[in-house]
């Protein structure tokens, strides 16, 4: 036997061995082992340690761990007088619908919180104005946690905020992923630990080596801020210069984010809290959140009810993309997305279908200047099936990083997930569903507004690409699952 055959010979007992990892231990999806089995199979040395790097799951410790550390919603939120109960919510002016999506919000973990005043951003200079505001206004409590926190001037900005607020004696506690943040050097976060407050690497590296980092590919993608316990921003909009729209090449940058005055604080609260005590390994009981403040007494702050949704690798279950296929298969005049990049899987599309083929008006808008052009090859791919369904499709003349649903009169979908595999499968993230007609109207109004900046594409669009462009569509497409 010549030492080709046994390296062919190896080469195929590694890729059945992975094979077999993927299926039986890991249990992965058909369609990513398909996408593995590719890589392998074309690059059998190279794809190996790709594997090992981005594709390998969660180890049984971390995922162990991270369920350990976590505190349940309704063991905190259910001893708090004001929160609604499931059967309150029932009693409510709520169709049988929309009651449909808030016992399954409810079911996966998120109560339902009335009386919140909630405020849209849809430029990442406004956002920052108010946040800025708000951490100047804090008392006593600032819980920040980002997926790219920058060392430039809008994270400088943040930064001397919050370690000005912290020598002032406010319990200011920072989380930064290690992957979307890695351009910020360590200093930069340890003048925080420096001026009094407290910062969690999420998911660092090996020996602090950032090019060694087995849980590489499961990113921290949640944008939380939550203020005294009462006021809380998610969405989109990162502490970076060009989500503030300083990036020549992506503007305009149009983004989305929420902020949430009242009960509706206290999910995104619940769940930084639980990355908190992932990263720091904390013990502290639950109960003692509720004598300390971090979970003071609600207020009635508006009209709006509020729902949020976590989901996250840890999880055997999608749950905010089966949130959001259960708020499209309900729909019953619109479905307006917005998002940056577009590759859902066969469940995603089949509610789409649903949807269009019922008679319902949907709408999907990504950006017309992408910032990751293998993603874009996708996205186009997906949209040209799309219009197949007769979906109408809009690209918006810069960068649209929004992660937004409108649906029908009443319902509203803004946080971090994209729709991606990525966002539903691989990254730890959060949404919130906003139950109002007036938030509804609001940003359908704006929606309408981007309209006049986009172009709409039809099928043909699509069918006078290129064969170089079609063809690496195809092969991208093939392996979309990894993205």
């Amino acid at each position: 036997m010549n030492w080709f055959t046994i390296l062919i010979t190896v080469i195929a007992c590694e890729n059945f061995a992975l094979m077999l990892v993927m299926i039986f231990l890991e249990k992965k999806k058909p369609q990513t082992i398909i996408s593995w089995l590719t890589v392998l199979t074309f690059l059998p040395v190279i794809g190996f340690v790709l594997y090992v790097i981005f594709g390998s799951g969660l180890s049984i410790r971390t995922r162990r761990m991270i369920k350990n550390k976590a505190i349940s919603e309704h063991d905190i939120i259910k001893n708090i007088d004001g929160i609604q109960t499931l059967e309150q919510a029932k009693q409510s002016a709520l169709t049988l619908d929309d009651m449909e999506i808030v016992t399954l919000c409810y079911n996966y973990g998120s109560y339902p919180c009335p009386g919140n005043k909630i405020k849209i951003y849809n430029w990442g200079k406004d956002k920052l104005a108010d946040l800025k505001k708000d951490i100047k206004n804090a008392k006593y409590q600032i819980h920040i946690e980002y997926y790219i926190f920058e060392n430039d001037a809008t994270g400088k900005e943040v930064m001397d905020l919050l370690c000005k607020k912290a020598r002032e004696g406010v319990d200011v506690k920072l989380i930064y992923d290690s992957v979307g943040s890695r351009h910020a050097p360590r200093r930069f976060f340890k003048k925080l630990a420096k001026a009094g407050g407290q910062v969690a690497e999420f998911f660092p590296p090996f020996m602090h080596f950032r090019m060694i980092n087995l849980k590489l590919n499961y990113r921290n993608h949640r944008k939380i801020v939550v203020i005294d316990g009462l006021t809380a921003y998610t969405g989109g909009i990162n502490i970076r210069d060009d989500h503030m729209g300083k990036h020549k090449r992506l503007t305009p940058w149009r983004d989305t984010s929420v902020r949430i005055e009242g009960s509706g604080a206290y999910p995104l609260q619940n769940i930084f809290l639980d990355d908190w005590r992932y990263c720091k390994k904390d013990n502290t009981p639950p109960m003692i959140y509720l004598e300390n403040g971090t979970f003071p007494s609600p207020k009635i702050c508006g009209d709006d009810m509020v729902q949020v949704i976590s989901s996250g690798p840890d999880s055997g279950v999608q749950k905010i993309k089966e949130v959001f296929v259960k708020l499209i298969t309900n729909a019953r005049k619109k479905v307006y997305l917005q998002t940056p990049y577009f590759v859902p899987d066969d469940t995603f599309i089949s509610a789409l279908r649903v949807a269009v083929k019922s008679g319902v008006d949907v709408r999907i808008m990504v950006p017309k200047v992408p910032d990751k052009k293998s993603v874009y090859l996708v996205t186009l791919s997906y949209l040209k099936e799309m219009a197949e369904l007769g979906i109408k499709i809009y690209l918006y003349k810069g960068f649209l990083h929004s992660k937004t649903i409108i649906i029908d009169d009443n319902k509203l979908s803004i946080g971090t997930c994209n729709t991606d595999n990525r966002s539903f499968g691989l990254n730890f993230e959060d949404t919130a569903i906003i139950f109002s007609e007036t938030m509804n109207s609001e940003y359908t109004e704006t929606f309408n507004k981007d309209l006049k900046k986009c172009d709409e594409v039809n099928l043909d669009y699509f069918k006078k690409k290129k064969w170089l462009t079609k063809f690496l569509q195809a092969i991208m497409r093939l392996l979309s699952a990894l993205f």
